[in-house]
């Protein structure tokens, strides 16, 4: 048996393709019924494009989204959440991000960090999130 399962991996020279950089990475871990997900940004996981640039709440839609579904494939939901930490390029963006996120985490109450960073991998990124949830135990059936 795997000790792990990793999801969506790829190279980084694909990735970031204007960049010297030869990382084998993945969007998401599973081990021992925890998800430990990438950190995620206005960019489509499929190809690659950035998505709301200029726009920091359509990068934190999409961020979140891409949270969803990474979960989904691994076997959780946005439910089973503990952790998220939301790095933003300029704390003005603050408000409307958070706004956003707590759109789609409403009544789950994960614990929170909040950055405030110079800069993320590339410049028309003005937002990301990465998150930490489990995959809860299956009920056992009753004798």
């Amino acid at each position: 048996m795997t000790p792990h399962t990793r999801i969506r991996p790829f190279n980084t020279q694909l990735t970031y393709p204007e960049q010297k950089l030869d990382n084998d990475l993945c969007q998401a871990v599973v081990a021992n019924n925890i998800v430990f997900l990438r950190g995620q940004i206005g960019q489509d996981l499929d190809t690659r494009e950035s998505v709301g640039v200029g726009d920091v709440a359509a990068q934190t839609e999409k961020a979140m989204a891409n949270i969803k579904m990474l979960l989904d494939e691994a076997g959780s939901e946005l439910s089973h959440i503990c952790k998220i930490t939301i790095y933003l390029v300029d704390v003005r963006y603050r408000e409307e991000v958070y706004n956003v996120v707590g759109k789609w985490l409403k009544g789950v109450f994960p614990v929170s960090t909040g950055i405030v960073v110079s800069a993320l991998a590339r410049p028309e990124w003005l937002v990301e999130i990465d998150a930490t949830a489990v995959i809860p135990d299956a009920p056992k059936a009753m004798p």
